[in-house]
């Protein structure tokens, strides 16, 4: 066995063992978020949410599902052996996404708002031109890997 089979099957049980321990923290992730939904309703006022309430849940969501993209990243890496960015891109802006959501404004100033903003704003375009560019460069492989069918001249 040389050294280049050596590594791939560490990186193999690498990826299996961070997709089981992903799985079992999004698991547990879900299991807090029932509980915690639990017991905001069975509290007084019963099924009442009040506003902390629901942003401490919608975090919680938010959360769940940044630990999906993580494990989609895991296994998209274990398949392919690439880390696709658009993957850590919708990670990152779900991340900020959440931390907007759970964010006290009474603490902050109006100029983290803007830093948060601008880079909402750059995450979102460079999904956005990665998606487009994506898209280009099948558009462009699509036409040249099957040129149309051109007239027979006789």
């Amino acid at each position: 066995m040389n050294v280049e089979q050596s590594i791939g099957k560490f990186e193999r049980f690498v990826s299996y063992a961070l997709m089981i321990m992903m799985g079992i923290v999004i698991l547990l992730a879900l299991l807090d978020v029932g509980w915690l939904i639990m017991m905001d309703i069975v509290t007084p006022p019963i099924l009442i949410l009040d506003t902390n309430e629901l942003l401490d849940l919608f975090g919680m969501f938010l959360l769940v599902l940044i630990g999906l993209e993580l494990l989609e990243t895991i296994y998209s890496f274990h398949e392919k052996r690439v880390i696709r960015a658009e993957i850590i891109l919708v990670v990152a802006l779900i991340a900020l996404a959440r931390k907007i959501i759970i964010l006290d404004e009474t603490k902050l100033s109006s100029l983290t708002f803007l830093d948060i903003g601008i880079l909402m704003f750059a995450l979102a375009g460079a999904y956005f031109l990665l998606k487009l560019a994506g898209e280009r460069f099948q558009a462009k492989n699509f036409i040249t890997a099957n040129p149309p069918n051109e007239p027979k001249i006789k």
